[in-house]
């Protein structure tokens, strides 16, 4: 029985940790070996929320619900304002700080007139709990990375995937969803840097 429950605890592990990572769907970093920055955006507007794939309304409607009921209208309205701060610019934000300090030779910006574009399409949230001096659970973050022509969105220079990311504990709002979930973000930037900085040299 022992032995049974360790290979199942192995099994689990494993299947863990092989999510929490990028994925290569095709196309290689070639491209990026004479450029010094890349454009970038971000896309949430088809997010599924945690294992029931809930769409953001249907994710909101239960945070409001559970927000109001125990600490009232105010907390609400403040915390659907950071919300959106965090999907305006407060994830992009994250990600860059994430891959910037991995990546050495090219860097990543917003609003930046280059002549590739990386396009972060966030596909799935999970965003964790906070319990104090109990404990917690990190946010996860899967999305689809891009790269595209600036100028012609439509031509797709390489596809990759980030695979239910852990987030770090790396924010000072970590006891709240949009902390983990940007650190989650910040996570997916950092192992994308780390990849692209080991293929150009």
């Amino acid at each position: 029985m022992k032995k049974l429950l360790l290979l199942l605890l192995a099994t689990v592990t494993t299947s863990v940790f092989a999510q929490n990572k990028i994925n290569f769907d095709w196309g290689n970093f070639d491209f990026l070996k004479d450029q010094t920055e890349v454009n970038v955006q971000m896309k949430f507007d088809h997010a599924l929320f945690h294992e029931q794939n809930l769409t953001e309304a249907e994710y909101l409607q239960k945070r409001k619900d559970d927000i109001t009921a125990k600490k009232g209208e105010a907390v609400w309205e403040n915390w659907i304002s950071q919300w959106e701060k965090c999907k305006t610019s407060g994830y992009l934000d994250y990600f860059m700080n994430g891959i910037n300090k991995k990546s050495k030779k090219v860097v990543f910006k917003s609003d930046a007139k280059t002549k590739y574009t990386l396009i972060i399409d966030t596909k799935w949230v999970y965003a964790g709990w906070y319990g104090g001096f109990i404990g917690s659970q990190e946010g996860k973050l899967t999305s689809d990375l891009t790269f595209v022509e600036t100028d012609n969105p439509s031509k797709v220079i390489m596809k990759l995937q980030g695979d239910k990311i852990l987030g770090k504990k790396s924010n000072n709002d970590i006891s709240w969803e949009y902390g983990r979930i940007a650190a989650a973000y910040e996570s997916t930037g950092k192992l994308l840097g780390k990849a692209i900085n080991e293929e150009v040299k």
